[in-house]
Order: structure tokens, then sequence, then C-alpha cells
């Protein structure tokens, strides 16, 4: 069994054959998906999913890209969502320099604030990082992020960085760049990283793993970051997905 553990079925990219993407997860061994919503539309679509399907989970926050847009009583509202029994996490939040939609001052004081509303509601957090690596860690510490923990989402930074998190009670999720060729860092993390702090994921449609590089990603390619995982720390796939699969359960509180 596998556990995607970041995944967007709530995207538009979904919207005409979500149901047959489900399926071909479930065929491929993916028994639970973790639906990430990252503002209002993809919140209210990835809690209609976590209803709909007893296999599926969300996750609610704000992206950092968009932060700009993120208003008090939309985290009001996340922290009312909070409460449902099928929401297992709080983000995707944290930090992107990639773009400059929302400046730096602006993406920092949101990424605080849910880092504190998951303290209030004692749920782990989700954090994206693309080119800000410094300040995810430094916020992380002086907010004190280990109270709750959470994932490195899609983490692509240096195995030192991986052991900064995991001493701040986060797990580090890996996800289709792993299987790049060109990909030294996630593929040094993977190999460096004990199992008992590793996730999978796909971030799809996002990121699709080789082979199907630069086409839609879907959850049901978890499995093959998990294969090549197992592959480089020459271990069994279902070493990788007893393991994996169990740190997301505790991690999530799932049954």
């Amino acid at each position: 069994m596998l556990i995607d553990t970041h995944v967007h079925l709530n995207a538009d990219q979904y919207e005409e054959d979500v149901e047959q993407v489900i399926q071909r997860a479930l065929d491929a061994g993916v028994e639970r998906m973790v639906v990430v919503g990252f503002d209002r539309p993809t919140i209210i679509k990835a809690m209609e999913l976590a209803d709909q399907y007893s296999f599926i989970y969300a996750v609610v926050g704000w992206h950092p890209v968009d932060a700009i847009d993120c208003m008090e009583e939309d985290l009001k509202w996340i922290e009312e969502l909070a409460a449902h029994p099928k929401v297992v996490g709080i983000g995707e939040t944290g930090l992107d320099y990639h773009w400059d939609k929302s400046s730096k001052e602006v993406q920092q004081d949101l990424f605080r604030k849910q880092i504190r509303l998951a303290q209030k509601v004692e749920l782990p957090i989700i954090i994206h990082n693309r080119d800000a690596t410094a300040d995810v860690v430094r916020i992380l510490q002086e907010e004190e992020a280990e109270i709750t923990g959470g994932i490195m989402h899609c983490f692509s930074g240096s195995v030192e960085t991986a052991k900064q998190c995991i001493e701040m009670n986060f797990l580090i999720s890996l996800g289709g760049p792993v299987t790049f060729k060109n990909a030294r860092m996630p593929k040094e993390v993977a190999v460096e990283i004990p199992l008992e702090y590793l996730l999978v994921e796909t971030d799809a449609p996002f990121l699709a793993p080789h082979p199907h590089r630069g086409k839609r990603n879907e959850p049901a390619f978890v499995k093959l970051v998990a294969e090549q995982i197992a592959e480089l720390k020459e271990i069994s796939l279902e070493e990788v997905a007893k393991s994996t699969t169990q740190n997301a359960m505790k991690l999530f509180s799932i049954d």
C-alpha cells in the first residue's frame, strides 16, 4: 500500500476525468491520497473530494505565491475547516521567491500566521519552499514549528538541510524529481536520509516522474517515486511502501 501525501486532484487539469484518475491510483496500489488546497476554490474542492471518498483526506491552507490575496476571514475559515475529521494538515504554506506576485514580507507574515494556526488546531504543517531555504528554516525555528512538525513537501534541498528539518520534527517528502536523471540532491537525500523520515508524493498534476516527465502527473505515478527510492537504497519496494505509509499515517493520525 502507498499513500500519495500531496496531490492536487482539486486542480482544473482533472476536471474531466478525476474519477478515472482516482481509479488508476487505486489499481496501482495507492490506497490513500491527501488532496492539498491552497486558495478558496481548491480548498472547497479538496473538502468535497474528502467527503466523497473514504480514502481521500484534505489539507487546507494558503499558498505563498498568493499570500497577497489572503484575508483574515480566509484564515478564520481555514481554522474552522480544521475541525473537520478528514482535514489532516495545514498548508501548503511557506515561501516562494521564484515568483514576485506577493512580496517577501507579505509571504513571511502569512507563513508565520499559518504556523501559529497549525499550532492552535494541533495539526501538522505542509511546507512549500522555492528559492527560500534560509528564510523557511529560520522562520520555522523562530515560530517553534517543531511543536506540530509536518512535511517538507517535494523536498529539493541538500542532505544537510533535510537533517535540519528532521531535527525540527519534519518529515522529508520526495516526488517526481527524484526520478530525474540529473537530480543529484533528491537522489542523495533518498540515499542518506533513513526511511523513518521519508514520505512519497506526486504533487500531481505537476512534476511527473520519469518516464512521464513533461506530461500531466497523477497519483498512480507515486509508485514510480517509491520504486526509485527503493532502487537508490538497494531495498525492496515493499519496504519503502510500508515505511512511508506508516510514517504518513502516524503524522496525519490516520487509522
